[in-house]
This record gives structure tokens, sequence and C-alpha cells, in this order.
């Protein structure tokens, strides 16, 4: 990607994701990199952590258009992170996900054409393809509302994209840190269901994937990014060790919302994807509101074709989970630690 001398907005850039992707632009000569969330707090950590006066924090929330456009004014590239992203407290409080990942991930996209924005990637969730749960559904339109703004506005000054990607390791609220604070307290590693499938990535094949989406998109294209998976149980029994320590395992049940194995890419996406070896490239329908086409005309293909989902792609084992782990500065640090 490049970003020489430009100015890159990251929605929800004090979480996980984003300060991963701030770190990486600061190594770049980026002119200016702007962050826009609601966290006082997370932005002042964050300020004082990367020091440098490349970033300037702006206050606000993607619900609210007006900041929004405040923040997308002289924006060539928009990095969209900001996201209710935990599936239980979406089961309960379903209006939020819709307020958050619909209605403000339209004010970016539409803030951003109006400001002359370069180009627009929104972040999502393999809980989006086939999703049973309120936060999947939310990223699944927030994925339809990108995709109906390139279809609609085909001359459109700003690009806007998607991706899609599995549970990434180490970031914020993911279960790894979990298993490894109860394995240095020596409590019980509580699971779900062992048997449950999870994709398995870093938050540096996370960027790369964005990066890949700013470099490669046409309007509307959806970037899927290939990942290995395990089973929780598996995953758990790494952890453990990774750290030297044999794995207490206590079942409890699954949470709200939850699936059995996650899904990335669908038949019907896969019917019309193009393979780009680390990721899946799935252009838009560019169909238009000629019903014959629906009902009259199929694709033979996409019943040939099978999901790509966590329980069909490369499975790894538990040393095979071990080395992914050991791979991780983030895991490295938190073992040291303990």
């Amino acid at each position: 990607m490049h970003t020489d001398q430009s100015t890159v907005l990251v929605t929800g850039g004090t979480g996980s994701f984003g300060s991963t992707m701030i770190r990486r632009l600061l190594d770049t000569d980026v002119r200016e990199i702007r962050v826009l969330s609601r966290d006082e707090l997370k932005q002042h950590e964050l300020r004082q952590a990367l020091n440098d006066p490349r970033v300037r924090f702006y206050l606000g929330d993607v619900r609210d258009e007006d900041s929004v456009h405040r923040a997308t004014r002289g924006v060539d590239f928009v990095f969209h992170a900001a996201a209710l992203k935990q599936v239980p407290s979406c089961e309960f409080f379903p209006l939020e996900a819709v307020r958050t990942n619909i209605l403000g991930s339209a004010n970016v996209i539409e803030a951003s054409n109006a400001n002359g924005v370069q180009s627009v990637v929104c972040l999502g969730t393999d809980k989006a393809a086939y999703p049973v749960n309120a936060m999947g559904m939310s990223k699944a339109l927030m994925e339809k509302v990108a995709q109906a703004f390139a279809r609609n506005n085909p001359t459109a000054r700003t690009t806007v994209s998607t991706v899609r990607y599995g549970n990434v390791m180490m970031s914020r609220g993911s279960v790894i840190p979990l298993f490894a604070e109860q394995v240095r307290t020596g409590a019980p590693m509580t699971l779900t269901d062992p048997s449950m499938t999870r994709f398995l990535m870093s938050l540096d094949e996370a960027v790369l994937l964005v990066e890949h989406a700013f470099e490669h998109a046409r309007p509307g294209d959806l970037f899927i990014r290939k990942a290995p998976a395990s089973t929780v149980g598996d995953l758990a029994r790494a952890v453990a060790s990774a750290m030297g320590r044999e794995a207490d395992l206590q079942v409890i049940g699954t949470r709200h919302g939850e699936k059995l194995y996650e899904t990335l890419a669908t038949r019907e996406e896969l019917a019309r994807s193009e393979d780009q070896g680390d990721y899946f490239r799935v252009a838009v329908d560019a169909r238009d509101l000629n019903y014959g086409e629906y009902f009259d005309e199929g694709d033979v293909t996409e019943s040939e074709i099978d999901d790509y989902h966590s329980h069909n792609t490369e499975r790894l084992d538990v040393a095979g989970v071990v080395d992914l782990l050991e791979g991780l500065p983030q895991f490295r640090a938190l073992v040291a630690a303990t």
C-alpha cells in the first residue's frame, strides 16, 4: 500500500487491529494518521504509547454523521475498524449493533465519498457468513451496505471494499489471554465446547489482508483471508503446553449466539470468486433490478462447490497450534510475563 504523504483515517483506532495498523503506518512516510473513536481514556493511553505528532485523535462516534464528516475531510484512505464485536453483548442489545455496525458504517462510507476519499476498506468477520447471531447479522448488513454503495454509485470517487477474516489471535477479547491467565493462576481452563472449530489468524495477517484490499480492490469487492483452524479444545491444550503446564479443562457450555464452526466464504460467494493465493476476491454481484435474471437464470456451479469453513480448512493439531502461538510476539511476551 502506497501511503507516502497521505492522510489516513482509522476508525476504532484504539482497538487491537487499529493500533496495529497505526504502528505499521508510522513506519512509512505517511503524512498524518487520524484516529476516530469515542473512548478518551484509550485515546490518551495510545497517544502516550505512540508519542508521534503525525497521529491526531478525533473524539467522536461513527454513529454521529457530523463527527465522521469532520474526521474524513482531507483524508486519502479510510480503515473502518470501529464496531461492536462481542457476540453475547450484541445478542442482548441488537439495536446497538445495528447503530454502530450498520448505520455507523453507512456514515463512514457516505462521508468518505462526500469528502473525496480515494478508498475505504471496511473490516468484517467470518460471523457475517450464514449469520446466526446479531453481531454477525449486523456485519453481514455492513457488507451489503458497502456493496450497494458500489452498485448504485458506479461513478463514485471513492472505492469501497470489505474484508472478512476469522478469529484474530491475541486481539482484545481473544480467548488466548484468558486461557493463559487461567493457566498462570492454576484455575481450570473454561471451554464452551471443545469440538468447536475456529479459524486462527495473527494481527499482522489481518493487517496484510486490509493492505491487499487497498492495493487491489475494485468497487464492491470482498476479500477473504485463507487460514488454518483448530478445535477450541486443542487451542486450550496448546496454550497450556506452550506455558509448560498440563491443561485442566472445564466445559461450561455454548454461549449465546455461538456456532459449532465458522464460515469464511459461502458456496454462493466462491462461485464468483477469484483465487489469489492467500486470498479469495469475491466480486460484487453487479446485476441490476432486472428480476428475470434472478428468477429465470441460475448458476449451476454453486451446487458443485462447498462452503469454506473452519471444519474443512487445514486443521492444526496441538503441536501445530503451539508452533503458531510461539511465532506470535504478543504471546511470547505474555508467557514471559507469567
